[in-house]
């Protein structure tokens, strides 16, 4: 979901610019986690934001997903996949907000999961750790953090993945 579907980045920028009054530019040393372009004393602030009760509820959706999306599931039989478990305030509001942006997905196609190992033909992922034992066809979903990354097929924007996959 984070940075495929939902954009978590976004909102952390707008908290830590709330914050701190300190605009961010993700731009500067692209390949790097998001905490690696605050100051040193407070990159763990991700950490604290990302763990609040809220956090994954408003998050703002990434552009096209919803319609490529309802397109890929007259095509495909369609999962989200999220490591939930991970940040254990995020369920509900993973949930709630998967209801809200994407209601023709069904409950029993949203998977909470600490680690992504599905069995599909196809993950779309931002994070590689999720391809390594994946035996499908990997897309890589581009987010600041994997800019520097080359050795997997990239997808940057959801009309990418029409063009691809549809």
């Amino acid at each position: 979901m984070d940075e495929v579907i939902a954009d978590a980045v976004g909102k952390f920028i707008k908290l830590y610019n709330r914050d701190y009054n300190v605009p961010l530019n993700l731009k500067i040393d692209a390949g790097n986690e998001i905490y690696h372009h605050v100051p040193q004393d407070v990159n763990q602030k991700w950490f604290e934001y990302i763990n609040e009760p809220g956090f994954f509820r408003d998050l703002e959706v990434i552009p096209d997903s919803p319609r490529v999306i309802k397109a890929l599931q007259e095509k495909y039989d369609v999962y989200i996949v999220s490591a939930a478990m991970e940040f254990r305030n995020s369920l509900v509001d993973k949930y709630d907000w998967m209801a809200e942006h994407f209601p023709f997905i069904d409950w029993q196609h949203i998977m909470f999961c600490g680690n992504k190992i599905v069995s599909t033909d196809i993950m779309i992922d931002d994070r590689t750790k999720n391809f390594v034992n994946f035996v499908g066809r990997p897309l890589l979903f581009t987010s600041p953090h994997n800019l520097l990354i080359t050795e997997y097929e990239r997808v940057n924007t959801w009309e990418e993945v029409a063009g691809l996959l549809l």
